[in-house]
C-alpha cells in the first residue's frame, strides 16, 4: 500500500472553493488552518493542505494511504484524479454510493482476494468436465449426474456455516479457503470420474461455504447504502478468479490428459489466503453484542429464498456445465475457441455488475432484479438455439444482464437473518440451491440425450428463472438503504438501564 502525495495548483479566484470540507469519495472535518482530516474514507493517514495566495490563487496537498492492500491499483489513478481537483459531493460512478470507513475498505478488498481464490475452485469442475468424461469415457447423463453429486457438496457448507454463526466468521472462511485449494488440487490425481467426483464434491462443499461467508462477512462490515455494491466487487473479483480458469481451459488442449494441469492451478491461492490472516478481522456485528435465535419465526423469509435458489440454479447450472459440451459436440468448438468465447463475452459481465450494483442500492434491488433476470434467462436460450455470429451476440448480451442480478439478489441472504442465525440460514438457503443444480444438471442430461440437443432442454428449464422473477416482483421486501438492525430489530441491542 505505497503512500501517495498529490500537489495540484489553482488559478486566481479558486482558492476559497478550496477551504470547504470534501464530501464525495472521502467524508473531510476541518482542523483548521487550511488543514482537512478524513473522518471516513477507504485511506490511512489522510490530510489535505491548502494554501491560498493574495490573488486568491492557491497549491493544495494531498496524502494519504489507500487501505487496499490487494487491489490499491485497481482504484488508485481514479482516486487520485478526484483528490487532485477541488472538493465535491457528487459521487464518482466508481466508487460506493457513500465512502467506506478504512476498517470496512480493508476487509472487503481482503475479502475479495479469497472471492478470486473461490471464482477459480467454483468454476473448475464446470469447465473441465467435458474433458474429463472424454479420458474417462463418460456420456452426457454421466457428467450430469457428477455434476450433481458435486453440487450436493453443499451439505458440507451448511454445517460449515453454522459453526461460523457460533466460532465467528474470519476464523472459518480462512481454514476453508486452505483446504478448499488443497482438495481441488487432489482432483489432478484422480484416475476415474468417480474419484474426480469425490474430491470435487469436498472442495465445491468448501467453495460454497465460502461464497456463502464472503458474502455476509461484507454485509456485515459495509454502510447500508453500499452492500450491492460490496456484492458487485465481490462479484468481479470471483469473475476474475472464474477468468483465470478459463485462460488455463487451454492446458487441456495438450493432449487428452491435459485438464490434469488446470487442477494444479489452486495451489497458488494458498499463499494469498495466508496474507489474508493478517489482515481481515472479525466483521463488527459479529463481536457487537447480539441476541441468539431460534430459526422459528423467520421460516417465511427462509421459504421464499429457499424456493427462489432452488428455481434459479434449475437453469444457472445447467446452463454453465453444459455450455462446454455444446459448443464442443455441436459446433465442433476447440478447448481454446471455448475458452476466447467465454473471456470475450464474459468480459462484459463487469459492466451488467457494476451497473446492477449501483442500481440496486440507488433504485432499489427489486426492479433491477426482475427486469435483469427475464432479460438474461431469455438471452442465453436463444444462446442454445443460436447459429454463426449469433452464438457469440446473444451471450454477451445475457452475460450483461445475467450480471446484474447477482448484486441485486445476492444482499438478500445476508440482509434478511439476524446475526445469529445469517449462516444457518443461508446455509439453508444455498443447500435448496444446490439441490435445484442437480435436479437441474440431471434434467439437462437427461434432456439432452431425449432431443439429441441442448437448445430445447434449456428452453424447458428456463421456467424456473421466470417464476423467480415472478416472485421477485410480488413477493420479495425492498432492503435498498435500510440497516441490518432495521430489517432484523432482534440485533437491536437492549436499551440500558441505570443501576
Amino acid at each position: 500500500m505505497p503512500r501517495t502525495v498529490v500537489t495540484s495548483s489553482f488559478p486566481p479566484g479558486q482558492g476559497a472553493a478550496l477551504l470547504q470540507p470534501r464530501a464525495d469519495v472521502v467524508f473531510e472535518e476541518d482542523a483548521g488552518n487550511g488543514r482537512f482530516t478524513a473522518c471516513r474514507g477507504p485511506v490511512q493517514g489522510y490530510e489535505r493542505r491548502v494554501e491560498v495566495a493574495e490573488d486568491g490563487s492557491a497549491t493544495q496537498t494531498v496524502e494519504y494511504t489507500l487501505n487496499l492492500p490487494y487491489f490499491w491499483w485497481l482504484f488508485s489513478a481514479a482516486f487520485r484524479r478526484r483528490v487532485a481537483g477541488a472538493p465535491r459531493k457528487d459521487v464518482p460512478w466508481w466508487a460506493p454510493p457513500e465512502p467506506l470507513d478504512a476498517r470496512a475498505a480493508g476487509a472487503l478488498d481482503s475479502l475479495a482476494a479469497i472471492a478470486v481464490v473461490l471464482g477459480y475452485l467454483n468454476t473448475l469442475f464446470t469447465q473441465t468436465i467435458a474433458f474429463a468424461g472424454e479420458e474417462f469415457g463418460a456420456g452426457s447423463s454421466a457428467q450430469g449426474v457428477a455434476g450433481s453429486i458435486v453440487r450436493l457438496g453443499g451439505l458440507l457448507a451448511l454445517m460449515i456455516v453454522a459453526v461460523a454463526d457460533r466460532r465467528g466468521r474470519r476464523r472459518i472462511l480462512l481454514t476453508v479457503s486452505l483446504l478448499g485449494c488443497t482438495l481441488a488440487v487432489s482432483g489432478a490425481l484422480a484416475p476415474s470420474l468417480a474419484w474426480l467426483t469425490a474430491s470435487q464434491t469436498a472442495a465445491r462443499g468448501c467453495a460454497t461455504a465460502l461464497l456463502l461467508l464472503v458474502g455476509i462477512l461484507a454485509a456485515e462490515e459495509v454502510p447500508a447504502r453500499c452492500r450491492a455494491y460490496a456484492v458487485s466487487l465481490l462479484a468481479m473479483a470471483g469473475g476474475l478468479g472464474a477468468g483465470m480458469a478459463l485462460v488455463a481451459l487451454n492446458l487441456a488442449d495438450l493432449g487428452e490428459r491435459g485438464w490434469r494441469l488446470i487442477y494444479l492451478v489452486p495451489v497458488l491461492g494458498i499463499p494469498i489466503v495466508a496474507t489474508v490472516r493478517k489482515r481481515l478481522r472479525e466483521s463488527r456485528r459479529f463481536l457487537a453484542p447480539h441476541r441468539n435465535v431460534k430459526i422459528a419465526g423467520h421460516g417465511g423469509r427462509l421459504a421464499l429464498l429457499a424456493v427462489s435458489g432452488f428455481l434459479s440454479n434449475i437453469f444457472v447450472a445447467p446452463q454453465s456445465q453444459f455450455l462446454g459440451r455444446y459448443l464442443r459436440t455441436e459446433h465442433n468448438f476447440s478447448a481454446g475457441r471455448i475458452s476466447l468465447l467465454a473471456l470475450v463475452t464474459g468480459a462484459p459481465g463487469a459492466i451488467g455488475i457494476v451497473v446492477g450494483g449501483r442500481l440496486a442500492d440507488l433504485r432499489g434491488r427489486r426492479q433491477v432484479a426482475t427486469v435483469a433476470l427475464l432479460g438474461g434467462s431469455a438471452c442465453t436460450v436463444g444462446f442454445f438455439f443460436a447459429n454463426g455470429w449469433a452464438i457469440w451476440a446473444f451471450p454477451l448480451v445475457g452475460t450483461m444482464l445475467n450480471a446484474a442480478t447477482v448484486p441485486a439478489l445476492g444482499v438478500y441472504g445476508p440482509e434478511l437473518f439476524p446475526t445469529s442465525l445469517r449462516g444457518r440460514a443461508n446455509g439453508l438457503i444455498g443447500m435448496c440451491a444446490l439441490v435445484g443444480s442437480a435436479a437441474g444438471l440431471a434434467l439437462a442430461g437427461f434432456l439432452g440425450d431425449y432431443f439429441g440437443r441442448l437448445g430445447p432442454a434449456m428452453a424447458i428449464l428456463a421456467t424456473g428463472p421466470v417464476l423467480v422473477a415472478a416472485l421477485i416482483a410480488l413477493a420479495y421486501p425492498e432492503t435498498a438503504g435500510r440497516e441490518l438492525e432495521d430489517l432484523n430489530p432482534e440485533d437491536v441491542p437492549p436499551p440500558a438501564f441505570p443501576a
